[in-house]
């Protein structure tokens, strides 16, 4: 019998009973304040609708010839459109995967193989995302050399130190459009035009910046980009990696011809429809949301500088995602610190929501150089366009009393 702790009373949350698997409803009521939308984010509404008919009524294979495939087809050429016109890309770019981490895996792993001709060598920063980390690491047990850039104390990749680890050998540059723990946002046009004029090719993982903000890839000299759903209010398990024209991207998963022949598998035709409609609503407001969210975010953050002792606010102060906050308190245990949260009907997280269970001192939180007093007590708290003036109030007022809870 495994039991969850037991909840606040006025909540209802989601209990395992037995080892059959069995759940009860989960329920969570109006008043939770959801704060970590860079783990994930609430499947809207119209993308829920829009999904529903490719799980019942066409549910056709989109390898099939009949009607049934042909519906499929069409949905997925819709949805692959949609995207490509977000990216200012082409459709035959945009190839479909299962999210972020896959998308990651294939540009790293894909080019390096598809250039080991004319290299072995990658540069990356320390702060990827695991999912880019944990690719290079593996291509190094393969005999390839990678390079992993510091970064200053906001986080940031020093566009000159990028272009001074460049050498003959080098065949990929892979550094992220914003990080999800600390938000701050690379300076992707530098380092993209070094990358161009060394005729190396460049790499982002924007999961946490597609949707949140502007990107174009005629703007940006990005040759692959890795995106996932579940980020901007569509569903898990799909994502897309784009793919400058021109560039010879080996097959990730050999068996049928799906995606042009370089990612073989039935089509999660639900998923990227979810994901399409997502898109279409992400960017019909963007730059009102962003605006709205940005406001947020700094009024957070003047809050909590303000109102609650000894806190750091980490990565850059202006060129950060809009809705993305990390703080770090001195003294104070973060993991105690969430789950005092939790009990006040606040959702947040101490970093990166695959690592959970690791370390309680991020990778990221060291590398930008937080005193080791802090750097146990980081919270980041990450908005959308749900988000309230009135959340982030309850969210500090909880931060604060909780604060002094820990401390007394």
């Amino acid at each position: 019998m495994i039991l969850a702790r037991k909840p606040p009373m006025d909540r209802i949350f989601l209990i395992y009973v037995g080892c059959e698997g069995k759940m009860s409803n989960q329920v969570y009521k109006e008043d939770v304040v959801y704060l970590d939308n860079a783990a994930t984010t609430r499947v809207a509404e119209e993308v829920e609708e829009a999904m529903k008919p490719y799980l019942v009524e066409k549910f056709g294979n989109a390898s099939t010839a009949y009607g049934y495939g042909e519906e499929a087809r069409e949905a997925i050429l819709h949805a692959r459109c949609r995207i490509a016109e977000s990216l200012d890309a082409k459709p035959s770019e945009i190839y479909f995967t299962s999210g972020g981490s896959e998308s990651d895996n294939w540009a790293v792993k894909g080019i390096a193989g598809a250039c080991k001709e004319k290299g072995n060598h990658i540069i990356t920063s320390r702060i990827e995302h695991h999912a880019v980390l944990n690719s290079c690491e593996y291509l190094e047990r393969l005999g390839y050399e990678v390079t992993y850039l510091d970064v200053d104390e906001n986080g940031t990749v020093s566009p000159e130190e990028l272009a001074c680890a460049i050498r003959p050998e080098t065949t990929l540059i892979s550094v992220m459009f914003g990080n999800n723990e600390i938000g701050t946002i690379e300076p992707i046009m530098q380092i993209g035009r070094i990358a161009r004029e060394r005729q190396i090719l460049f790499h982002t993982d924007a999961v946490q910046a597609y949707a949140q903000v502007p990107i174009s890839v005629r703007r940006y000299p990005v040759d692959l980009l890795s995106a996932s759903a579940h980020k901007f209010h569509g569903p898990k398990g799909v994502g897309f990696l784009y793919v400058r024209d021109g560039i010879k991207m080996p097959s990730f998963i050999h068996g049928g011809s799906q995606e042009q022949g370089k990612r073989a598998g039935t089509e999660n035709v639900p998923g990227i429809v979810g994901m399409g409609k997502a898109v279409e609503l992400a960017f019909a407001d963007m730059r009102a949301r962003m605006r709205r969210e940005s406001m947020l975010r700094n009024y957070l953050m003047e809050k909590a500088v303000h109102e609650l002792p000894d806190v750091r606010i980490n990565g850059h102060r202006v060129n950060r995602l809009p809705g993305n906050v990390s703080m770090s308190f001195r003294g104070v245990d973060g993991a105690s610190l969430l789950i005092l949260l939790e009990e006040d009907g606040i959702c947040a997280s101490g970093g990166s929501a695959c690592n959970t269970g690791e370390s309680r001192i991020s990778y990221v939180i060291d590398a930008i150089g937080v005193p080791a007093d802090y750097a146990a007590g980081t919270v980041r708290m990450t908005l959308s366009g749900d988000t309230t003036r009135e959340d982030i109030d309850r969210a500090v007022a909880s931060l604060k009393s909780n604060l002094r809870r820990l401390r007394d």
